[in-house]
């Protein structure tokens, strides 16, 4: 489906990568789910996809319908629904994903500072932003250098 660059996206990140049975398996979910989402009675346009092995992204064009509370429950206890029939867990805020030549490599917030420590991380590191809003964002501010995201101000590097 095509959706808006302004349509608004909400990324799930795994704990660990996901292999490719089980990213069908997950896609196949996400299809039938956006194709009967709905706010109040209202189709949503909406998109599920699965990026890089690790992430669900989850897109409503709020300009053809907005996404209601009940409406973002009911996504949320979807990804709840994928998180136990795959035994991963889609709600840890603090993982942190960050490319290493082709590689994205999947951490957690400890590996991730043992890995600044190791001064394997630098600001032109680049890492993803899963803070982002809309999909134009995802293909502009997802992937960016370490010292432009929110990790910057969490996170302090060794002086380089």
């Amino acid at each position: 489906m095509n959706i808006s660059e302004n349509s608004r996206l909400w990324i799930y990140h795994s704990n660990r990568i996901l292999n490719n049975n089980e990213e069908l398996a997950i896609q196949k979910i996400l299809n039938e789910f956006t194709s009967e989402w709905q706010a109040h009675g209202h189709a949503l346009a909406a998109l599920g996809e699965v990026l890089h092995h690790q992430f669900i992204v989850l897109s409503v064009d709020e300009q053809i319908a907005g996404a209601t509370g009940c409406s973002i429950d009911k996504s949320v206890n979807l990804i709840k629904e994928i998180e136990q029939k795959f035994g991963i867990n889609l709600f840890d805020r603090f993982r942190i994903a960050f490319r290493q030549d082709q590689n994205i490599i999947n951490c957690s917030r400890e590996e991730f500072e043992e890995l600044i420590r190791n001064g394997k991380i630098n600001s032109q590191t680049p890492v993803f932003n899963n803070l982002i809003n809309t999909r134009k964002e995802l293909f502009s501010k997802w992937e960016i250098p370490f010292s432009q995201s929110w990790h910057s101000k969490i996170f302090s590097l060794p002086e380089e």
